[in-house]
């Protein structure tokens, strides 16, 4: 677990955080503490914090906790980085099927600080989604499944 990042534990707090963070891009990373890939992502965030403080708030969600959110945004991959701003949902074009959630770890710090600037920028434009930063060779790609219920 990365303990320069704060942790979310509980739907009330996810609640809260979305409510209250504003004129700043609010990061959570959607994971398990004990998964590899997050360990790596949860290590580019810490590094990225301090950096990125005037622009994000940057917050860990335990899938397992706060299984409402893991539902509603539809997290079957981890990690899993979701984007909001001023409690709206920020969604990206990453090039992907999916683009209301970062999917993976980044590759570098570099691409995370870019793509929260282009987040930012974007979003005090009035833009609800913007094109990633991110160079398409560096974004993980992954197959959607759909299965009729």
């Amino acid at each position: 677990m990365s303990y320069v990042l704060k942790s979310l534990n509980k739907k009330k707090d996810v609640d809260n955080a979305i409510k209250t963070c504003e004129d700043k891009v609010l990061v959570m990373r959607f994971g398990r503490e004990t998964d590899g890939v997050c360990q790596q992502l949860d290590d580019i965030l810490a590094k990225t914090s301090h950096d990125l403080s005037r622009m994000a708030d940057i917050y860990i969600v335990d899938v397992d906790t706060v299984p409402v959110y893991t539902r509603y945004f539809d997290i079957s991959l981890i990690p899993a980085t979701v984007f909001f701003f001023n409690g709206q949902h920020m969604k990206v074009d990453y090039g992907t099927p999916d683009h209301t959630k970062f999917i993976g770890s980044f590759k570098t710090k570099q691409d995370f600080i870019d793509l929260v600037e282009v987040i930012l920028r974007g979003a005090l434009r009035g833009k609800l989604i913007v094109n990633s930063p991110i160079d398409p060779q560096n974004v993980p790609k992954y197959n959607l499944l759909y299965k009729d219920i």
